[in-house]
């Protein structure tokens, strides 16, 4: 049921599509609204028109610091790190910075599946959301995929559950944010521009784990060794799954590959086939993990296994994933614009069968980019192509030790290289390695702008 917020005044910093969920959500239980974002493109100035419509205060090109300071909370949108400057301003010190996943949270019915991890999280919220639908299930995704949290508390009937993908970012500020059912993908080094190690990014995904209890359902990666440990002692029950290797006993719940079948054991002694990795329309080792993690949490969540089964079948990788976009000319154009970090271009370049033209840049996040050495030295790139702001720091890095040509110049002048130097029977992939806020919005920009060139042809 909706929980009135009147008599409360609520600051949204950020006004994209979380911010302004987060805001019309406020706004809808009575609360007085302050919204602000410090930039001011025509969708941040559109979004500021609606919550005034709606009744609230709201601006952009900055924040009023008085306004905030006057709020009994701030909500982050989840674009926003927590370490932003604003946020470091005295004037507002001394109140209360939730994300806005918390702020959605205290107005959702719906049980949630939380996701998180360094890579794979959208690929498997994306999953769990189809399976559920398969058997007839309303599962909805949100939070860091698509449709915000904040929308999801606004729904009516709520859905019967809430699929919720969370970066580190909405972890970090979390209170009562507490799921039913958790995942934790896989950890690698991220975000390494924001946080001040590697250690501070991990311990922000462990939030996860902090409202753990005795009913929790714990997902976890059995072959990443961080991945697995980083819930510590929580309570809670605890499935692992696995590819590369089987479980030692019968006793261990989870997932894994056998001889080529996707097998599940959710309840001790019942263990359950639930479809052929043969199968899978997502490709590569990765993708069978994706799938087991989803496959778990679906069959938690009361799919039947014949859903499950059917859902594996049909799903297709969602936008900017490793997606083949197009082939003219017998190239091969892959949209992995969403690989905004070298674990994801790790596992992207590793599931390469062509020659490959590697399109890398963006803006720099802090990892050394001789990371992708072991697989550049298999021999699958054939040339990459530095481009952005982080061309000269790839270029220092991978110099002598790799093929890298660097392309200064707009987004067009990088594509047109990669034509030129492509020849039938490779591949040409964007997966930058990257965030894509040197040239770009976000990643799905700078995804469909490759799409449409590549599309082009000219």
């Amino acid at each position: 049921m909706p929980r009135s917020l009147a008599g409360e005044t609520v600051g949204v910093l950020g006004l994209a599509r979380s911010g302004l969920a987060a805001a019309r959500l406020a706004l809808g239980r009575d609360a007085k609204v302050y919204a602000s974002d410090a930039g001011a493109s025509d969708a941040a100035r559109e979004a500021a028109e609606q919550v005034r419509a709606l009744g609230g205060d709201a601006e952009t090109g900055g924040h009023d610091l008085a306004k905030l300071a006057a709020c009994d909370r701030i909500v982050l949108s989840p674009g926003i790190p927590p370490t932003a400057g604003v946020l470091k301003e005295e004037a507002i010190r001394g109140v209360p910075v939730v994300p806005e996943i918390e702020f959605a949270y205290e107005q959702l019915d719906s049980p949630v599946i939380a996701i998180t991890g360094t890579n794979g999280k959208t690929t498997v919220t994306a999953l769990i959301e189809h399976l559920l639908r398969a058997d007839g299930i309303d599962g909805v995704a949100g939070g860091n995929i698509g449709t915000a949290l904040s929308e999801l508390a606004m729904r009516e009937p709520q859905p019967a559950w809430a699929v919720v993908e969370c970066s580190s970012f909405q972890l970090a500020g979390i209170r009562s944010f507490t799921p039913r059912i958790g995942i934790l993908t896989n950890l690698a080094p991220d975000h390494l521009d924001w946080y001040d190690g590697v250690e501070s990014y991990y311990a922000d995904k462990a939030r996860l784990f902090t409202n753990a209890s005795a009913e929790s359902r714990w997902i976890l990666n059995a072959e990443d060794e961080r991945a697995r440990t980083l819930i510590g002692d929580a309570p809670g029950t605890r499935l692992y799954f696995r590819v590369a290797t089987a479980p030692e006993g019968d006793d261990e719940l989870g997932g894994w590959l056998s001889t080529g079948e996707l097998m599940i054991r959710t309840e001790p002694g019942r263990m359950e086939r639930v479809g052929d990795a043969a199968d899978l329309q997502i490709l590569g080792p990765h993708n069978i993990a994706n799938a087991l993690a989803a496959a778990l949490a679906a069959r938690l969540a009361g799919a039947s296994v014949q859903g499950i089964s059917d859902g594996l079948r049909s799903f297709r990788a969602p936008a900017h994933r490793l997606e083949p976009v197009v082939e003219r000319d017998g190239v091969l154009w892959i949209d992995d614009s969403k690989a905004t970090n070298l674990a994801s271009t790790r596992v992207a370049v590793r599931g390469m069968t062509r020659p490959t033209v590697l399109l890398l840049g963006g803006k720099h996040k802090g990892e050394p980019y001789t990371e992708l050495l072991p697989e550049l030295e298999e021999g699958r790139v054939k040339t990459i192509i530095a481009y952005g702001e982080a061309a000269p720091i790839i270029v220092s890095d991978l110099e002598g030790r790799a093929p890298v040509q660097r392309v200064d110049g707009p987004f067009e002048a990088v594509i047109d290289h990669a034509r030129r130097i492509a020849a039938p029977g490779d591949a040409v992939l964007l997966s930058p390695a990257c965030s894509s806020f040197d040239m770009f919005r976000n990643y799905e920009e700078r995804g469909r702008r490759f799409a449409q060139l590549a599309r082009e042809g000219v």
